[in-house]
């Protein structure tokens, strides 16, 4: 059980969201990292229909970095779900969550369980969600898997964010990856 992910095989130099950051980021793409509210219900208002497809839902050892955030040991699962948001056949996202099962426990509704019902649209229902911490990353197309650059059609650097929310004190990680189709209606 050694893969921990199957959008990269190792995962991106992420940097911590502070004062300046935003000056670096492009204005389509920072209109997207700092969006404080639910991805999922933008991109409905910009394209309808958006369709998730599970890339990856399993318990799995999350990267180090990702259990440091989530102040867990690095040898405890959690659940790892990876997911890409598309519309019209064309991708405009790809994310990444980690749930550790403290969190799954104390969910009002079942995280576990999603299928394919976006994380967004059930977390940004919980009255008490907090966000508690953005970090950014600028990707290369060879950071990700030969598997994912292919269904992706990936062959720029793209941005990304990992935002680590809190339900009732709670923690999940989510990592969102916006993708050219996304910026280009944005």
């Amino acid at each position: 059980m050694t893969t921990k992910s199957v959008l990269y095989p190792i995962e991106p130099n992420w940097f911590t969201n502070r004062r300046g950051t935003h000056q670096k980021i492009p204005n389509a793409t920072a209109s997207w990292i700092y969006e404080p509210e639910s991805i999922t219900r933008r991109l409905r208002c910009l394209f309808g229909e958006v369709k998730v497809e599970i890339l990856f839902h399993q318990q799995r050892l999350p990267f180090l970095s990702e259990s440091n955030l989530l102040k867990q040991p690095c040898n405890r699962y959690c659940l790892t779900r990876e997911v890409m948001l598309s519309a019209n056949g064309k991708p405009l996202l790809v994310a990444r969550t980690i749930i550790p099962k403290k969190t799954l426990l104390g969910a009002q509704r079942n995280l576990s369980r999603l299928g394919t019902k976006p994380l967004g649209e059930v977390i940004f229902s919980y009255p008490k969600l907090q966000r508690l911490d953005m970090q950014v990353a600028l990707i290369k197309p060879s950071t990700w898997s030969f598997d994912i650059a292919n269904k992706i059609h990936l062959e720029q650097t793209i941005w990304g964010r990992r935002t680590v929310y809190a339900i009732n004190h709670r923690q999940m990680l989510v990592s969102e990856f916006f993708l050219p189709e996304i910026l280009a209606k944005g």
